[in-house]
Formats: C-alpha cells, structure tokens, sequence
C-alpha cells in the first residue's frame, strides 16, 4: 500500500455561491470579489501537492476534473495536509497576483505566459 498523494499544476476551488448555498467552507470557494496582492486560504479534500516556487493559475472547478481557464495567477504561501474525521485534507494560504478579464491565454501548464 502506498501513499496517495495528487501533485496540482493549479489550484481549483469552487464557485463562492457553494458557500452562499451552503454546500462548501468558504475556503473551498473563489472569493467573491478577488483582490491583487490580498492573501486568502483554501481548503481542499485530499493530500495535495502544489509548486511553491512561482505563480500558477487559479482556476474554478464544479468538480470531476472540469476546469476553467484561469481567473487569476497566485503564488501559494504554505500548504499544509490534516487529517479531520478520518480524512484528509490540504489548508494552506495564496495570494493574487494578477486578475484575468479576458480570454487570452495566460498559462501553458503551470507555466505562466
């Protein structure tokens, strides 16, 4: 038996209205009106892995792998994995770097363009 760990290129939280409706923690949600060089936390399910040395995209995600084009580049500060009532989780910190309003491309991979 190994350890499961999931190595991420990005960081994909869910639409804030989860949180509105109940259904997510805030800070497994986008915040609602991002800010350039404001620091927020996230939450997510499972041990995560996220690249620390550099900016990487913020994407949104309704879940089963469907992803959106980046809202934003951020640089995470700290990453940490817990457990709570038997699972696991990855906390941590990031912050906004740069807000995207348009579709250009922005990032190829975790690489930022």
């Amino acid at each position: 038996m190994g350890i499961q760990v999931e190595f991420n290129p990005d960081l994909a939280l869910r639409n804030i209205a989860e949180y509105k409706n109940g259904n997510r923690k805030k800070e497994e949600c986008i915040p609602e009106n991002l800010e350039v060089e404001k620091e927020y936390n996230f939450l997510k399910k499972d041990q995560r892995l996220y690249w620390l040395h550099g900016e990487l995209p913020l994407l949104e995600t309704t879940g089963n792998e469907q992803l959106s084009k980046p809202k934003a580049s951020i640089i995470i500060l700290e990453a940490t994995h817990f457990k709570e009532n038997d699972t696991v989780y990855t906390k941590g910190k990031y912050k906004v770097i740069e807000i995207f309003k348009d579709d250009e491309i922005h990032f190829e991979s975790y690489q930022k363009i």
